[in-house]
């Protein structure tokens, strides 16, 4: 670490943001970068693990770090398979031009309102999704499904080494790509890999249906594989708990946190295991989260329709079909199981 200028920011007020663009659902992201800005990796993971150190650890985190100091030694010789790296341009180059953050001023007010005066690195995403929501149009995957673990395509890595394969799933695109265990993934299109933060960087940025080009050491020797992305490949993944699927909750389900019946409660329920059973834990009491409440529905009520759509789904499945098929303003019914009674209700969408 002595060898880095280590810069802490811990608000997003007047954060650049076309710098800095990162998955704005974790609570520690690390950035390593040259003088004029040259992104060298990132650093950061998590996923639907309970823990989310378990996707991170002291461990990787070095070895990232050793991976940017030699590709600092390599630079500006290098400059060309960074290009991948580089931020997009965004919306808005701070995030208190969105219209939700215009509140907030460019920095924290230190006299007792800090908490309040603060920009949370989630506030940024939803101000996002709020803007795209508003036009009416669907939300693209890549809105609903941001920063993809490769678990998605069927490949866990190693969360203490940079990207070192642990495990091919059957029939998934790793094994169609022919990785193994053991494989680890040095470059993504030409992009180094310091992190598996860098791994998801490269998926979530790619444009299916296409072909990602790997660059992995397998036994010591260098070996090039086609990891393919089909169209609506990200579908699937669980993004229940990202703290930015509240504000998906509002949008879709009225306010709703909604949880997968066990095979013993559908059973108690007399429900088949293909159809939708998703229970309330928690519904709404406020303002716009209070929708679901003001329609008549409580805690503990099952969902089993939803806009006529009857079919298995996760949490999130339900609020990806909602934000990609209804739209502001829209009144989904809804029939709920209360006490084994068929309740029906009507849900406005925001």
């Amino acid at each position: 670490m002595d060898r880095f200028v280590c810069v802490r920011l811990v608000q997003c007020n007047s954060m650049d943001l076309s710098l800095f663009q990162f998955d704005f659902d974790l609570t520690f992201s690390v950035f390593f970068m040259n003088a004029d800005k040259t992104i060298y990796g990132r650093y950061g993971s998590r996923s639907d693990n309970k823990e989310a150190t378990r996707d991170i650890s002291i461990e990787s985190f070095g070895k990232a770090l050793d991976g940017a100091l030699k590709l600092h030694a390599a630079y500006p010789g290098n400059k060309a398979t960074l290009k991948g790296k580089q931020s997009p341009p965004p919306r808005h180059i701070v995030p208190e031009k969105y219209p939700s953050l215009a509140k907030f001023k460019p920095t924290l007010d230190y006299s007792g309102q800090v908490a309040k005066s603060c920009i949370h690195c989630h506030q940024v995403r939803d101000a996002e999704r709020r803007v795209l929501r508003a036009t009416g149009k669907p939300l693209a995957d890549r809105v609903v499904y941001p920063w993809p673990m490769p678990d998605q395509l069927g490949m866990k890595l190693d969360a203490k080494q940079r990207a070192k394969i642990v495990r091919v799933e059957d029939k998934s695109a790793a094994q169609r790509a022919k990785l193994k265990v053991g494989d680890e993934i040095l470059r993504i299109n030409g992009q180094p890999i310091l992190s598996i933060a860098d791994v998801q960087w490269a998926l979530h940025n790619a444009k299916p249906p296409t072909q990602l080009s790997l660059l992995v050491r397998r036994d010591g020797k260098l070996a090039r594989h086609s990891l393919p992305l089909a169209k609506g490949w990200r579908r699937g993944g669980n993004i229940s708990w990202r703290p930015t699927s509240w504000d998906f909750r509002r949008m879709a389900t009225g306010g709703m946190l909604l949880k997968s019946l066990s095979e013993e409660d559908r059973r108690q329920a007399k429900l088949p295991t293909d159809t939708l059973a998703l229970r309330a834990q928690h519904v709404g009491q406020y303002n716009e989260h209070a929708v679901a409440k003001r329609a008549g529905i409580k805690k503990g009520d099952i969902l089993v329709e939803f806009n006529g759509q009857k079919s298995a789904w996760t949490e999130s499945d339900l609020i990806a079909y909602a934000l990609q098929n209804t739209k502001p303003g829209s009144r989904v019914p809804v029939v709920m199981l209360r006490g084994g009674k068929r309740l029906k209700f009507v849900l406005r969408m925001q």
